[in-house]
């Protein structure tokens, strides 16, 4: 491993950016892309402009080595020889990089194919993030870390006081926003030793290896985005792309996401079939369980038992959210968690940064997701989202709430 910048390799990131990358390599392999950095923390992070340039910088000497690559194929069989190969001849190019200081704040922007610039997005949240918590947070020390994991252990040990928690799952989703590499390879250490009927995985597919835990991950917000700049008519965009992603994968990773325009957009294109090949739905806004009923009335209108599916929540959780969304659910659908911030990031005497790299625009066509927090909404261009709430038939009150958010 490298060990002279924030990123120890090409697979120190989140899985489903690999899977998406095979996708676009496979059916949108000249498609362009722009990508957006945005930060919701009250944070000046201009400081590290000059920091985090350099390390991106470094990036472009991060390669996938032959037996990472051989235990990435033994870990992911559906990833294809041509798609290995192209991820073993894989650089990073900074040059499609742009940084700098716009209206006071730091600005970072990625342009070119999709299939170089989406991997970017987790190196540089990571990276800024591990820059910004080694200046503001010395005190953070490996004792701090280990002392914080033990507690929030221990309280997923008091919960199971209450609930039976034979078949409670959680999945380590942190990379992004991390403490730091360091931070997030002893968490994951504690969590098996400790967790180790809990833990099913992590999405970082370095670490994955590292202690031989399954790697999890499969779609991700920019994938169904993607399709609202391709050549397919706008309201039906979600569900081509919720087709696609079958026939790229054949089921093997059929966990849908629900979100990019909302639950009850995304329960309309939801048909018998599309219902019948997802093994699940994954949440990622909104009122959790105000989406999951929504999500079982919609399978049991179609007929289908929704026992054998699986509900994947991964919005802001903590061990107690998620137990308690756990217990809801019992009996009735098969749940997991995605906790990545609370459990990599925070420990107790520092504030993790809240920030996103979104995808803003595909070939010149911008793209959007409102989601179930319209509150998230990235997109400034009135007209387009205007549009995309039109064709998906949004409700005027959330469309209020979104377009009074752009300005």
């Amino acid at each position: 491993m490298l060990v002279n910048t924030c990123i120890q390799g090409v697979l120190d990131t989140d899985f489903y950016k690999l899977t998406m990358q095979q996708a676009y390599l496979h059916q949108a392999p000249g498609v362009e892309a722009e990508w957006e950095f945005h930060c919701r923390s009250d944070e000046d992070l201009t400081p590290y402009l000059d920091l985090l340039r350099e390390e991106l910088d470094g990036m472009q000497r991060l390669v996938v080595t032959l037996p990472q690559l051989r235990a990435l194929s033994r870990q992911a069989p559906y990833l294809q020889t041509d798609y290995l190969d192209f991820l073993y001849h894989f650089r990073f190019d900074p040059g499609l990089l742009h940084l700098g200081i716009d209206k006071g704040g730091l600005s970072i922007r990625a342009r070119g194919l999709q299939t170089d610039i989406s991997l970017f997005e987790i190196p540089v949240l990571a990276t800024l993030s591990e820059l910004r918590n080694s200046v503001r947070y010395p005190e953070v020390t490996p004792e701090q870390i280990e002392r914080s994991t033990l507690s929030k252990i221990a309280e997923l040990h008091r919960l199971g006081d209450s609930v039976d928690l034979a078949a409670f799952r959680f999945s380590d989703f942190g990379a992004r926003r991390r403490f730091s590499f360091a931070a997030q390879q002893q968490v994951l250490g504690l969590l098996k030793q400790h967790l180790p009927e809990q833990l099913a995985g992590t999405s970082n597919p370095l670490l994955a290896q590292h202690f031989e835990l399954p790697v999890v991950g499969t779609m991700a917000h920019e994938w169904l985005q993607t399709h609202q700049g391709l050549n397919y008519p706008l309201a039906s965009s979600q569900k081509v792309a919720l087709e696609n992603w079958l026939r790229e994968y054949h089921g093997q990773l059929g966990i849908a996401l629900t979100d990019v325009i909302g639950i009850d957009a995304f329960c309309r294109d939801l048909d018998f079939q599309l219902a019948s090949q997802y093994s699940g739905f994954r949440q990622d806004s909104g009122d959790p369980i105000l989406w999951g009923e929504k999500l079982l009335a919609r399978l049991e209108e179609l007929k289908i038992d929704p026992v054998d599916k699986t509900l994947v929540f991964s919005d802001g959780l903590d061990f107690s959210r998620a137990v308690a969304l756990y217990r809801h659910f019992l009996g009735r659908v098969k749940t997991s968690f995605g906790i990545g911030t609370w459990l990599m990031a925070d420990f107790g005497v520092n504030q993790p940064l809240n920030m996103v790299m979104k995808l803003v625009r595909v070939g010149r066509q911008s793209v959007a997701k409102i989601s179930d927090s319209p509150g998230k909404i990235l997109c400034r261009d009135r007209a387009y989202l205007n549009l995309l709430m039109e064709a998906f038939a949004v409700e005027a009150s959330v469309r209020h709430q979104v377009l009074s958010q752009v300005m």
